[in-house]
């Protein structure tokens, strides 16, 4: 299922690739080709316009490239923008699809210029800088907060074991279970000689 894009997509997009010449110029290159990015449940086709800048393409256009994404995959590719295209499936031109990695590799967000066309210089700057400091906050704190629920639940109130600790008890185990069979064959033994 494919869907209309609301203008404000190809626009970010726009907003992106306005600051960096290289990347309309190797897009450019392939000026009306449409890739189309199949999530699964959705789908969204963009098409490169002369100038090397993208905008919505109509349904009934032709995919030049088609690069399929699972959802389970996002937050791995968000995580790891360089190798993003090792977890899709793309179908269609390579040389397309490659401009288009290349492209969404070295696109970055500069912020602190947005911001200071808005606010100023200074207050862009401390902006920018506040908020990723939160967010580096708010990262530790989930980190601290997993490390002493994991460590509550394996030392306190031992809800959980350590995979080592499992391996042991088990090894152990079968070590019980085959001492217990070898006393069963020598009781046996024992029992047939006797009679």
């Amino acid at each position: 299922m494919t869907f209309l894009l609301p203008p404000v997509v190809p626009a970010a997009l726009n907003h992106l690739l306005a600051q960096e010449p290289w990347a309309r110029d190797k897009l450019s290159w392939h000026a009306g080709k449409t890739a189309v990015f199949d999530l699964g449940a959705a789908a969204v086709r963009l098409r490169v316009s002369a100038d090397g800048l993208m905008e919505s393409a109509p349904q009934e256009t032709a995919a030049s490239v088609t690069i399929r994404i699972k959802p389970a995959d996002l937050p791995l590719i968000l995580r790891d923008r360089e190798r993003a295209f090792s977890y899709v499936k793309i179908e269609g031109d390579a040389d397309f699809a490659n401009a288009i990695s290349q492209v969404s590799q070295s696109l970055r967000w500069d912020a602190e210029e947005d911001l200071a066309k808005l606010v100023g210089d200074i207050a862009a700057v401390r902006i920018v800088q506040g908020a990723k400091a939160a967010f580096e906050t708010a990262r530790t704190t989930q980190r601290k907060l997993a490390e002493n629920a994991a460590e509550y639940f394996l030392e306190e109130n031992p809800m959980l074991m350590r995979p080592q600790a499992v391996a042991d008890f088990s090894a152990e185990v079968a070590r019980l279970r085959d001492d217990v069979e070898r006393l069963a064959k020598r009781i046996e033994k024992l029992e047939g000689g006797a009679k």
